[in-house]
């Protein structure tokens, strides 16, 4: 009789498998025109969509074929600051924000230091004595100290209110191409306004995405590392046969545990934009979409699935890795069918 092999289970690419620190992700590019490199957008739900094979390569080339896809809604990101990082011992170092004059009120719920003093603080403040307060950074002080300043970056807000989503903004980092002369320009000239998808993306464009997965709570070893499940005369059916030996007393960390299962940070690579649209009588159904409902801003039809359930602020940047055309490739969306 053959010897039963079984491999292990479940990567260790992505170890300890913890909830992810923020819900809100940020990414880090590089390119070489001064511009936005990334863009934060909602997650709606999936659909499919017909069109022309372009991938020389397939079976199907030059056929109609129907696939998969993920709607994405993009309502336009405020800048609302402009931070400088510098080089310290251990790596890079915020040396200072800028901060726009035209701030969203819905701010307020995100960042409390951008809540409105009350005027009974406002009294008992002039009654104490005041303290020496640092002076406030401008972009007069970032050119003068242009030299010791490493690169820019953007803070922007999403407006989930113009979408009638949510109230409360999604806060996070843009990083911007271009040398540091060239990213000041651009950042000076875009303090408190807003930014389009189309600003930083073109259809056809590969994308990575990065998002926080769909959590799925504490979880045992058999559903969260897909170990085999023991013979039906075992004590106990679902867990690891053997964690260890007595001697040395260890558990290694290789050894499938339980624990948390979903909510990580995770990023998915080379997915193509296959179209960016306002026209909403396309993609709109009489109900909606399930747990999302009526898009009603600019959205994108990215192909594929996209991590994370729907409503959640997903992050997207131009692929760092080459891009990769196999399958099936859409040139271009036909028809987008509408439940």
């Amino acid at each position: 009789m053959a010897s039963f092999n079984w491999p292990r289970r479940g990567s260790m690419a992505f170890y300890p498998r913890v909830r992810a620190k923020k819900e809100t992700p940020s990414m880090k590019a590089n390119g070489d025109e001064a511009k936005a490199l990334s863009f934060l957008a909602y997650k709606v739900g999936m659909t499919q969509v017909t069109g022309k094979n372009a991938h020389k390569g397939s079976v199907t080339f030059g056929q109609e074929v129907i696939i998969p896809a993920t709607i994405i809604e993009c309502p336009p990101m405020k800048v609302l600051g402009i931070r400088a990082y510098v080089k310290d011992e251990i790596g890079y170092c915020v040396l200072s924000d800028v901060i726009s004059d035209n701030l969203d009120k819905e701010l307020g719920r995100k960042i409390n230091n951008f809540k409105k003093p009350s005027e009974k603080k406002d009294k008992k403040a002039k009654k104490t004595d005041k303290k020496e307060v640092g002076k406030d950074y401008t972009i007069a002080d970032f050119e003068k100290e242009m030299e010791k300043i490493e690169y820019f970056t953007l803070i922007v807000n999403t407006q989930p209110k113009k979408i009638s989503l949510k109230k409360t903004p999604d806060v996070s980092e843009v990083s911007i191409g271009g040398k540091k002369e060239e990213q000041l320009a651009y950042a000076k000239d875009i303090l408190g306004k807003e930014i389009n998808i189309e600003d930083v993306f073109n259809e056809g464009t590969f994308l990575d995405i990065r998002g926080v997965t769909k959590g799925k709570g504490f979880q045992g070893v058999i559903k969260r590392f897909g170990v085999r499940i023991q013979r039906p005369k075992a004590k106990t059916r679902r867990i690891v046969g053997s964690i260890s030996p007595w001697n040395p007393s260890t558990v290694m960390f290789t050894v499938a545990r339980p624990g948390q299962m979903g909510y990580h940070t995770r990023t998915e690579h080379n997915k193509k934009i296959l179209k960016i649209s306002d026209k909403l009588e396309e993609i709109n159904g009489k109900r909606g979409f399930a747990g999302y409902g009526i898009v009603r801003g600019k959205y994108a039809i990215i192909a594929g699935s996209v991590l994370g359930p729907s409503k959640r602020c997903i992050a997207i940047r131009k692929s760092v890795r080459p891009e990769r055309t196999r399958g099936i490739q859409l040139g271009a969306v036909e028809k987008v069918l509408v439940r």
